[in-house]
């Protein structure tokens, strides 16, 4: 294995400059995961993140359960069938049998680099879930010991192309300012979903970047409707992790029950409710100190802002809201030609919650499981299939950055970053908007959002310290664009997108609905793989 990164060369013209086989964009797990499997075929890799490696992002600010699963053909058959129905039978299990193997096979990795998974009474580990800040320090020193070139606070702004593939990008230093540019002979597109910046937890660094930089190269994108993904959360915390709640019960103000809150359907009573009156919760159903103990151990972070304003969440009622996680718990992204998690654009591969998680989750998903798999085995096929690529095709004669000559050719205006976002969130935070959509709304919603986006598009920051909250506010109106333009098309309700206009699945829509475009987004359906049938649906 090469270990000295040899490949990795600073440009004489400028100190930031790197050229590598493999650039993975991203330092989550996924990232990480992708920066592994490339430098173990001997390719060199630069791996950019936008805040530190190893803690930045959803997975490493909490505990995070894994889609593991032994491989016994009936356990692999019942894991498969668990969400088709909850996901409206959109996801392939073509794709779902390969993403077990690998995350099953990854997992044991994790094991035998000393991971430390809890036991069982009979001294079993039990590897189906990973505490985020272990699993992350654990991935950043192995990224690191393996030779690839983490650059921290690097984060990437705009790909660079050779005709119409992708040879590397560029982005912003944000410790001691400039720029940086690396170019590559393939790319991994692995920089999260986007949150909206709503304050969920760990998330605020997930603002579309990746949609828009693929979208701006020509990729496709795929499942954006499922993107109205709300977590219950203290009205007062960022705290989105919500499996405690399966302990509480939900209350008016009177201290009167919210029927049904607590049931399957509690998010959509609970959203309901919340249109017309505040909500509090209380986790009464843990009726024990020896329950209460576990619940402490297995969620400590759950419980910091209850203590650190000295509530008793188990005794105390505390009022709740649904804090929008969008994509992150959500299932867009970019879509993927096959296994090698490659886009439409020659060069340019995207895993985690930067591609869409619809063939092994359809239309639905939640936090963790299912999503943590997909970060490892996602992240897994496309760093080996960069790094394949790279080496197979000649490295780029030109480089060519399309968005900035773009800006040179038609010259903008300033723009205030922060009012971009206020804008934005006007539209997706709004549960009568985001959550219980209707044409009428929603066509409303995206009129706004387009002739935002019109207005920004070209825009340039103030001055150095605004272009990279510039660039997430553009990533935020474009992932909203086309988060609507899939909804309002959607006629139907299916996984997590409700259309109170259209409430049944109509097993005429049993297909992905696949965008592509800046300024004209054009939508196009997709069939789905063979395993499943449209009249399964029903």
């Amino acid at each position: 294995m090469n270990l000295s990164l040899t490949n990795i060369s600073p440009s004489k013209n400028r100190q930031s400059d790197f050229d590598c086989d493999v650039l993975v964009i991203g330092g989550g797990p996924a990232g990480c995961w992708a920066a592994l499997e490339a430098v173990a075929t001997n390719a060199s890799v630069v791996l950019v993140e936008k805040g530190y490696c190893g803690s930045s992002g959803a997975t490493a600010s909490a505990g995070t359960q894994i889609w593991y699963v032994k491989p016994d053909p009936e356990e692999r058959e019942a894991a498969m069938a668990s969400r088709e129905a909850m996901g409206g039978y959109l996801s392939d299990r073509d794709w779902m049998r390969p993403v077990l193997d690998k995350t099953f096979e990854s997992v044991n990795r994790l094991a035998d680099w000393g991971y430390p998974f809890p036991r069982d009474e009979s001294g079993e580990q039990q590897r189906i879930s990973v505490q985020g800040p272990e699993y992350m320090r654990l991935l950043r020193r192995k990224v690191k010991n393996t030779g690839v070139t983490i650059l921290d606070h690097h984060p990437a702004t705009h790909l660079l192309v050779d005709g119409d593939r992708v040879t590397g990008a560029t982005g912003i230093v944000q410790q001691g300012g400039g720029e940086w540019q690396v170019t590559a002979g393939a790319v991994v597109l692995a920089a999260g979903g986007c949150a909206f910046m709503s304050k969920a937890l760990g998330c605020d660094v997930l603002t579309g970047d990746g949609y828009l930089m693929g979208a701006e190269v020509g990729a496709e994108l795929s499942g954006m409707e499922f993107s109205s993904a709300y977590a219950i959360s203290p009205a007062f915390a960022s705290i989105t992790k919500t499996a405690l709640y399966r302990f509480a019960q939900f209350y008016r103000r009177d201290e009167s029950l919210i029927e049904g809150a607590g049931s399957a359907r509690g998010r959509s009573i609970i959203a309901r409710t919340l249109l017309s009156e505040p909500v509090f919760a209380r986790l009464d159903l843990a009726e024990t100190d020896e329950v209460r103990t576990i619940l402490r151990q297995a969620q400590p972070n759950f419980f910091v802002p209850f203590d650190r304003r000295g509530i008793d969440p188990f005794t105390q009622m505390f009022e709740v809201k649904l804090r929008l996680e969008g994509t992150v718990r959500g299932t867009g992204g970019l879509r993927l030609t096959g296994l090698d998690c490659a886009t439409t654009v020659p060069g340019l591969y995207a895993a985690g919650d930067n591609a869409t998680r619809e063939p092994i989750c359809g239309g639905f998903t939640g936090g963790g499981s299912h999503n943590a798999a997909w970060a490892i085995a996602s992240g897994s096929f496309a760093g080996v299939a960069a790094a394949g690529f790279a080496k197979a095709n000649a490295r780029p004669h030109s480089i060519s950055d399309p968005q900035a000559e773009n800006l040179a050719r038609n010259p903008s205006h300033y723009a205030d970053p922060t009012a971009i976002l206020a804008a934005v969130q006007n539209e997706v935070f709004p549960l009568d908007i985001n959550y219980f959509r209707t044409h009428d709304v929603l066509s409303a919603a995206l009129k706004r959002l387009d002739s935002l986006w019109d207005d920004i598009k070209t825009a340039v920051p103030v001055d150095e310290n605004g272009t990279l909250r510039l660039r997430q506010a553009q990533a935020m109106t474009a992932t909203a664009r086309y988060m609507y333009k899939a909804a309002i098309s959607r006629t139907e309700t299916r996984g997590m997108h409700r259309r109170d206009d259209f409430p049944k699945q109509d097993p005429a829509q049993h297909h992905r609905l696949v965008l592509s475009g800046l300024d004209d987004i054009l939508i196009r359906s997709e069939p789905v793989g063979s395993d499943l049938l449209p009249e399964v649906a029903e």
